[in-house]
């Protein structure tokens, strides 16, 4: 896609154009260049390519030592130059992932206000009530894609409130490197409800509403009248659920999906990448899924969501969905969920299973017999040294995803997975961890992270102008990622592909996805004669 001027200055010259992030090119104007937009002499005279000013970027973000620094100096760089951060981010994806997702936008996020330098989307506060449809007219972009939180539920970090606003820019930065989204086409949003945190509402420096949460009644209208807003103002536009409470993620998404083009990554993009986990594990058992036993250690929304996906997957392979459910447990703080347990949530209803109580994770294990453990408990260490052997004793490929992060809240580190199953666990991570050495081998976790995902499914919507997202579109987004894993990867115990093949893995979901789209009747464009190369030519190069 072309840049096109801000739509508030149609024919931006000078300072103008340095100023806005879309369309500077820094030192990397060239001379015709600097004629035409009146740049002569406000840039240093040398002319540096994009090339060149990548090196000098990755100079200075290298030299530094600490990971707040590191988000800071790229957040600021995202702020003044956008090719080029996205050059940044799409050459160099390993290294820049991390910085500006999981697992330091974590830290980012709970330390937003001192780091604060200049906003990025949109803040609508409950003090916006009866005005939000002029407070979006206010964004100078028509969005396509909207990724909103209200910060209750920042990754396992709890309520930031305001704070969380690092999220969905986050997200919505590797919706642009990882599937070429259009960064024009992107809008964060934090919806600013209050928040129940005490010492954020009483730190100098919280940027947000110090009250505490607006609920009940009065949050629903608030979030009625953003959600019909969206649709006014940006008619079409895709609205992505981040880091909502159990108790608001559920009914928002059963609420919402069949009046607007919405989706929970939290649940639904979650719930894809680990069936692609779970497929790539059972390719080198060589048992059909089918045959699994999966055990969850946590009961919100990722672990239903998971749990969920898994069912229909089972279903499709020829389980009765009765039967497919009982191949899948939760473990909350409680122990076992069961039928027997009071007052359970409405979500972990379909799997309370009439079985005796179970006090601890271990004990469940022992007791049902996993294949596969799955931790979305947002509790660092659970799977501990006993659980890990425990595994490896009932099973000789032990599958242990330990799913939640930042990198503090991880059930177990690679290296443990690894070693207390005597380098036979097929293992998953949701941040970040070195390969592993261990009886002369080398091991190569990858992240179960949702970016191999929701980008493409993003891309495809977007493409197609599908009018919903359904579960057909995450089923086919599992497959997808799944098929794209090499045996090599497999041989290395990767169970999902080298994230420097992102785009590549996004362009093919976002194929699926638009397919779908076309074949069910949702799509609001009519369908092109090559699919693909329709989906490929929409997607942003940040390279000039």
């Amino acid at each position: 896609m072309s840049d096109k001027p801000n739509n508030n200055t149609p024919n931006p010259r000078g300072l103008d154009v340095l100023r806005d992030p879309l369309l500077n090119k820094g030192t990397a104007f060239t001379e015709k260049e600097r004629d035409a937009l009146g740049l002569r002499g406000l840039l240093p005279p040398h002319v540096l390519s994009q090339s060149e000013q990548v090196e000098r970027v990755l100079m200075n973000l290298r030299r530094l030592t600490d990971p707040l620094d590191k988000f800071v100096a790229l957040n600021s760089l995202h702020d003044r130059n956008e090719a080029l951060y996205f050059r940044v981010l799409c050459d160099h994806i390993d290294e820049m992932q991390p910085i500006v997702y999981t697992p330091i936008v974590g830290l980012a996020c709970q330390q937003f206000g001192n780091i604060f330098q200049r906003p990025r989307g949109m803040f609508i506060g409950a003090n916006d009530r009866g005005n939000i449809a002029n407070v979006l007219r206010n964004w100078p972009h028509k969005a396509g894609i909207i990724v909103v939180t209200d910060g209750e539920r920042i990754l396992g970090l709890g309520d930031l409130g305001a704070n969380g606003m690092g999220i969905p820019v986050g997200k919505l930065s590797l919706y642009t490197a990882c599937a070429g989204i259009h960064p024009r086409l992107c809008l964060p949003i934090t919806l600013d409800v209050g928040t129940n945190n005490d010492a954020l509402r009483n730190d100098m420096n919280y940027v947000g509403l110090r009250q505490r949460r607006i609920t009940g009644a009065e949050y629903d209208a608030f979030m009625e009248e953003f959600m019909a807003a969206t649709q006014e103002v940006f008619p079409g536009v895709v609205v992505q659920f981040e880091d909502f409470a159990n108790h608001n993620a559920f009914r928002l998404l059963e609420k919402y999906r069949d009046r607007v083009c919405t989706f929970n990554d939290d649940i639904q993009g979650t719930a894809a990448v680990a069936l692609a986990g779970l497929f790539s594990a059972l390719r080198i058992t060589g048992s059909p899924l089918s045959d699994q036993q999966i055990l969850f250690l946590g009961a919100g929304e990722a672990a239903t969501g998971i749990a969920d996906l898994v069912v229909a997957a089972m279903v499709a392979h020829g389980l009765t969905r009765e039967r497919a459910l009982r191949k899948c447990w939760l473990v909350d703080s409680q122990g076992l969920v069961v039928q027997s347990r009071a007052n359970l949530a409405e979500h972990k209803l379909t799997y309370a299973h009439d079985h005796p109580p179970v006090g601890d994770f271990l004990s469940a294990i022992k007791m049902l017999k996993p294949t596969a453990i799955i931790g979305v408990s947002a509790v660092g260490g659970t799977f501990t040294r006993e659980v890990l052997e425990e595994m490896a004793r009932i099973n000789q490929q032990p599958i242990v995803f330990a799913l939640s992060n930042p990198t503090s809240q991880a059930e177990c580190t690679a290296e443990a997975a690894y070693r207390h199953t005597g380098g036979r666990a097929l293992f998953a991570c949701g941040s970040p961890f070195d390969p592993v050495e261990l009886n002369g081998k080398t091991y190569v976790p990858r992240q179960g992270n949702n970016s191999y995902i929701f980008p493409g499914i993003g891309l495809g919507v977007i493409a197609s102008g599908a009018t919903s997202i359904t579960n057909e579109m995450f089923m086919a987004s599992a497959h997808t990622l799944a098929q794209l894993v090499t045996e090599s990867d497999l041989e290395q115990g990767s169970l999902y592909p080298a994230l420097p093949r992102i785009c590549e893995v996004s362009s093919a979901i976002g194929v699926a996805i638009a397919d779908i789209a076309y074949r069910r009747g949702i799509a609001g464009k009519p369908k092109p004669l090559d699919v693909q190369q329709d989906v490929q030519s929409q997607m942003f190069d940040p390279h000039y």
